[in-house]
C-alpha cells in the first residue's frame, strides 16, 4: 500500500514526538517561527482571494467561503512537507506516548510552551511586515474584509470560541494524521487539503491562523484591542485546539488501537 494504515499511523505519530521532544529549544524555536509564518502566509492568500469577492459573499456565501477555504491549506502543507512546529498539531502527537508511560507531562509542555511563542511571533512578523507594512490590504474590499474578520473573530463569547477551537483542530490534527499516513507527496498534500478547507469553510477557529488575522485586523485600524484579542479570542480558542487535539484525536486514537 501507498499509505499507512490506521494503527501505524499512530506508531508514525508516536516517532514524530519522539524526534520533536529531541530537538534543541533553539531549532524547535526557530522550527516555531517558520510554522507561524507558514500559517500567516495561508491567512494572507486566504484574504487576497477570498476578501476581494463582497459580490460573490453577498450573493453565495457558501462559494465564497470555500474559496477562501481552498487557498488557506498553504500554511499547513509547507509545515508538514518543508518541516516546521505548529502547536495545534503538537497538541496530539505527544498524547499516544504520554498516555502509554513513554513521554512526560513537563517535556511536552516545554515544548507546547516554545511553540506557542515562536508560532505567534512569526505570525506577528508577518501580519505586521508583509500584511500591514506592504499595505497590501489597504483598500476596500480587503481593508473591509481584514477589519470584518478580526472584529468577528473577537465578538464571539468565550465558551462559542472555545468551541469551534475544538472543532478546528479536530479537523487541523486529522489532517496531520492522513499526511503521516500518505507515503508520497500528493498524497500528504491531498490529505491535508480537505479538513484544513473544511475548518476554515465552517468558520472554526485556529489559534496559530487567529496570531496573524486579529493582529492584521489591528494594525489596519479595527476596532479591537490587544486585550481583547487576547482574552475574547486567542485564550478559549487555544484551549479548545488543545482540547480538539489531545482528546479527540490523540486520545481517541491512542485509546484504539495503543491502550493494553
Amino acid at each position: 500500500m501507498n499509505y499507512y494504515s490506521s494503527k501505524e499511523i499512530v506508531e508514525q505519530v508516536n516517532k514524530v514526538a519522539e524526534a520533536k521532544a529531541n530537538t534543541s529549544v533553539p531549532k524547535t524555536f526557530v522550527l516555531a517561527l517558520l510554522a507561524g509564518g507558514y500559517i500567516a502566509m495561508g491567512g494572507l492568500l486566504a484574504i487576497v482571494i477570498g476578501g476581494g469577492l463582497p459580490g460573490l459573499s453577498a450573493s453565495n456565501p457558501g462559494i465564497q467561503k470555500f474559496l477562501f477555504g481552498a487557498v488557506f491549506p498553504l500554511g499547513l502543507i509547507l509545515c508538514a512537507i518543508a518541516g516546521a512546529d505548529l502547536f495545534t498539531g503538537n497538541t496530539a502527537y505527544f498524547i499516544p506516548g504520554l498516555l502509554s508511560g513513554n513521554r512526560q507531562l513537563k517535556t511536552i509542555f516545554k515544548n507546547w510552551g516554545i511553540v506557542y511563542a515562536g508560532n505567534f511571533i512569526g505570525s506577528l512578523i508577518v501580519a505586521f511586515l508583509f500584511a500591514y507594512y506592504t499595505d497590501i490590504f489597504g483598500k476596500d474590499p480587503w481593508l473591509s474584509s481584514t477589519v470584518n474578520i478580526g472584529e468577528y473573530k473577537t465578538a464571539a463569547p468565550f465558551l462559542k470560541a472555545l468551541v469551534k477551537g475544538i472543532a478546528c483542530n479536530w479537523m487541523v490534527a486529522l489532517a496531520m494524521w492522513l499526511a503521516y499516513a500518505a507515503k508520497d507527496l500528493s498524497g500528504k498534500i491531498l490529505g491535508i487539503w480537505f479538513p484544513i478547507m473544511a475548518f476554515v469553510a465552517m468558520g472554526f477557529e485556529h489559534s496559530v491562523a487567529n496570531m496573524f488575522f486579529i493582529p492584521t485586523a489591528i494594525f489596519y485600524g479595527a476596532d479591537v484591542s490587544w486585550f481583547s484579542f487576547l482574552t475574547d479570542n486567542l485564550i478559549p480558542v487555544t484551549i479548545g485546539n488543545i482540547i480538539g487535539g489531545a482528546l479527540f484525536v490523540g486520545t481517541a486514537y491512542w485509546f484504539v488501537y495503543e491502550k493494553k
